[in-house]
């Protein structure tokens, strides 16, 4: 094997770890957000919720569902192909599924904000709060690589 290839595939193996890695971050908090939505309408007071809130609940509990599925995903895929000797599309793959879980993760935990928000302080405090959140989410998630990738160009 020439030392490029060794080099390639060590390469392959440090990005797969590091992305594997990553999610292992991510995943405990969409765990909780799952957890916590899936209690929600089980809970006293969820009779006295307004038609709004109802809406943006299930949007959230949605968000965490295709989160979940989607960060999850790249630890099963390589699960089921770790011998495949496909290693760069898995990590190609599993990137763009990580990125994807995390615009959910995004949209789901902006949701609950917002329910939360709602309930304790009403609609328009709930609106300004979550946009605020979502903003910063989308700034410190996404913006930052996207900003400086420009840059870089």
């Amino acid at each position: 094997m020439s030392d490029d290839k060794v080099r390639d595939e060590e390469d392959l193996n440090r990005e797969l770890i590091e992305l594997l890695n990553e999610l292992r971050v991510a995943l405990p908090g969409v765990q909780v957000l799952f957890a916590f939505l899936l209690i929600v309408p089980f809970s006293n007071g969820w009779d006295n919720v307004s038609e709004v809130q109802k809406y943006v609940y299930f949007v959230a509990f949605i968000c965490a569902a295709v989160a979940s599925a989607l960060l999850i995903a790249p630890s099963t895929y390589h699960r089921l192909r770790w011998r495949e000797g496909d290693k760069e599309y898995m990590l190609v793959t599993a990137n763009r599924l990580a990125i994807a879980g995390s615009v959910f993760l995004a949209g789901g935990m902006t949701a609950t904000v917002f329910l939360i928000g709602d309930v304790l302080f009403g609609n328009e405090w709930a609106a300004l709060i979550a946009a605020l959140i979502g903003g910063t989410y989308t700034w410190l998630w996404f913006g930052l690589a996207l900003v400086r990738e420009l840059r870089e160009r």
